[in-house]
């Protein structure tokens, strides 16, 4: 923001998106102010301003008031924000504060820390009150529509997409005819209608979060948490020692030939071949004959990795997906814990309708990683299992984590050369 602008804002006083404070106003009020605008489309506080308009200036030196907003914006406001911050120094020297909000509506709503209660403020025109709860509901249903996989990912636009990948899901795919790859326009078009695309306004248009966990070069890039952490150890805790380990970036789909071969692996299937190479074999007698047979089904592990990938938590940014292999069984764990109405006695019994992440599963289903009608976790994993060597699956929703643990066959005569092959 420029100086001129700046003037232009004070010029125009306070409103829905506007806000003067002086720089010694309390933590809880403006964690108030900030809640409220947060809880409308974001806005600015200007420090240092007094409510008719005069520039009174900070009192603050910059250090000490970044330090000051960053606890604010940690400990007072719930989810946590961060604010852009910026000092411009006027004509007669004084300085005005401003501080920058904008609001991710599926984080709705914003609650400011009031003693020891936590409270949602709505903007009035230039006012902000605390939020009737007949508000606080909409605000909910609101960030409920606007799901965190159909926003927008900062400084990711379409060339931040892997060309290769989205041809090959339109084209190899869908079988349909997409236009060259030059003509920008009428492929906006059609990414903004598939929501892996969001237009931002003025000729900008940003990468989804889909669009980029999907179809992205580079995921992790800007969304950390994109990502399987891979580790296979020797026995039944984890422990430094490992035996094979891999952190798996990358899109989440694989890149196919028009006969669907695999040309290049997504984090998908590498992380199946992650657990194929490590899982090693189990050696059965079958009247004379030795047969060895896979410790888990692929089936089952395929399920349960497509099943962490589509129902995680991708609001938990820096958090894998893990997958880890012990002596004794295979645990896979998504962030978060299971989606609203989602329970695992449903799961179990086949009847899941909802996800946290439609879009991700619906494409996902385009390229029959997902069961057609939600029975994977039934007939994929539990069933699978129960064929394969008589155990029963562990799904556990507990810690904020979902957690799918399958136990390793037992074995009626061990091949050591079998363990890890």
């Amino acid at each position: 923001m420029t100086k001129t602008e700046l003037l232009e804002i004070i010029a125009q006083g306070e409103n829905s998106e506007v806000e003067f404070k002086r720089d010694d106003i309390q933590r809880e009020s403006l964690a108030k102010e900030m809640s409220a605008l947060l809880n409308t489309e974001g806005g600015i506080i200007l420090l240092g301003v007094e409510d008719n308009g005069e520039i009174s200036g900070m009192s603050r030196d910059r250090k000490s008031a970044e330090e000051w907003l960053t606890h604010i914006s940690q400990d007072c406001i719930s989810p946590i924000v961060a604010p852009k911050f910026s000092f411009i120094t006027m004509d007669d020297d004084k300085q005005v504060g401003v501080i920058e909000l904008r609001a991710k509506r599926f984080e709705k709503p914003y609650r400011a820390r009031i003693q020891k209660f936590w409270v949602a403020y709505v903007r009035v025109g230039s006012t902000s009150r605390k939020a009737l709860p007949q508000q606080e509901v909409r605000l909910y249903d609101y960030s409920e529509m606007v799901k965190y996989e159909k926003g927008p990912v900062p400084d990711m636009d379409m060339e931040s997409l892997d060309w290769k990948r989205v041809l090959n899901y339109f084209k190899g795919i869908l079988k349909r005819q997409p236009p060259e790859l030059g003509e920008t326009l009428k492929w906006r078009k059609i990414l903004v209608n598939s929501d892996l695309l969001v237009e931002m306004g003025n000729d900008e248009f940003l990468t989804s979060v889909a669009g980029l966990l999907l179809f992205g070069k580079n995921p992790n890039r800007r969304l950390h948490q994109a990502g399987v952490l891979a580790v296979a150890f020797h026995d039944t805790e984890k422990d430094y020692n490992t035996i094979d380990e891999e952190r798996i970036r990358g899109p989440l789909v694989s890149l196919f030939s028009d006969d669907h071969v695999t040309i290049e692996g997504g984090v998908i299937d590498r992380s199946v071949d992650f657990v194929k190479r490590n899982m090693g074999g189990v050696a059965r007698l079958e009247g004379a004959r030795r047969h060895i047979e896979r410790s888990y089904p692929l089936d089952a592990v395929r399920e349960a990795i497509v099943n962490a990938v589509v129902h995680r938590d991708y609001t938990k940014d820096s958090t894998d997906i893990e997958i880890s292999l012990y002596s004794d069984r295979l645990e896979i764990i998504s962030p978060g814990g299971l989606h609203n109405g989602v329970t695992v006695e449903k799961m179990k019994q086949g009847i899941v309708r909802e996800t946290r992440n439609g879009l991700l599963r619906d494409i996902l289903r385009d390229y029959l990683y997902v069961d057609h009608f939600g029975m994977g976790v039934r007939n994929r994993i539990i069933k699978s299992m129960r064929e394969h060597n008589g155990t029963e699956p562990e799904l556990i929703d507990a810690n904020d984590r979902f957690t799918v643990r399958l136990w390793k066959s037992t074995p009626q005569a061990q091949d050591p050369e079998c363990s890890n092959s």
